[in-house]
């Protein structure tokens, strides 16, 4: 017997069913739309499959675009979500791209680093990893920063159909012990497929608890 809906699942079910739309693209922290509604932002190493799951999450097949190339999102990308506006989706830039000319991976770093740093509307970091890679030394310094920073932030393992149960489990395993070393990590880890629709009800519930 499944348990009764609760007040945060009808609510990510309207509005991620609702009006959601793409505001606009931030190459530098001047462009950043205002600050007047709470905002969401999704983090993670290049092709971990961030514009895949925000697409999943969000019902639709090319609000984010998607790309085989890593590094392919440079600036932060802004959906608004609701009608009135009820709260933004962040597409952050790819972090940990190694072939981006070297210029290209500065100005990245500081457009997130800044942005989560000093965002006063954002809420929470989804922090992506790839459940057939775990956690990297580059996104230890990301949860890091945002320790330091007092950003809460949930880890979301992707991908998940690319693994095998065991190994998912494992991943999870370790991905939610280093969790509970971080200040600002939210200790229950999200595990995700943006090809099979695993976890998504409660991606989009974290969303929501987060936002509003």
């Amino acid at each position: 017997m499944s348990e009764p809906d609760t007040e945060s699942d009808v609510l990510a079910r309207k509005l991620f069913s609702g009006p959601i739309a793409f505001l606009k693209s931030a190459p530098q922290l001047k462009f950043l739309p205002e600050a007047g509604v709470p905002e969401v932002a999704f983090a993670g190493r290049s092709n971990v499959g961030k514009s895949s799951l925000l697409n999943k999450l969000a019902n639709r097949t090319g609000l984010a675009r998607t790309s085989n190339t890593p590094g392919r999102t440079q600036e932060l990308n802004f959906f608004d979500v609701g009608e009135p506006l009820r709260f933004r989706l962040v597409d952050m830039p790819g972090y940990g791209f190694a072939k981006a000319p070297k210029e290209v991976v500065r100005k990245w770093r500081h457009l997130i680093n800044d942005y989560l740093r000093g965002r006063q509307a954002l809420k929470r970091a989804l922090v992506l990893v790839d459940s057939r890679h775990g956690l990297k030394d580059v996104d230890r310094e990301v949860m890091k920063m945002l320790d330091e920073a007092a950003v809460n932030y949930n880890l979301v393992l992707t991908k998940a159909d690319k693994v095998k149960a065991s190994e998912l489990e494992a991943v999870e395993r370790s991905t939610a012990n280093e969790a509970r070393t971080h200040s600002a990590a939210h200790p229950d880890i999200i595990v995700t497929s943006s090809e099979t629709g695993l976890g998504i009800d409660r991606l989009r519930v974290a969303v929501i608890e987060a936002a509003l």
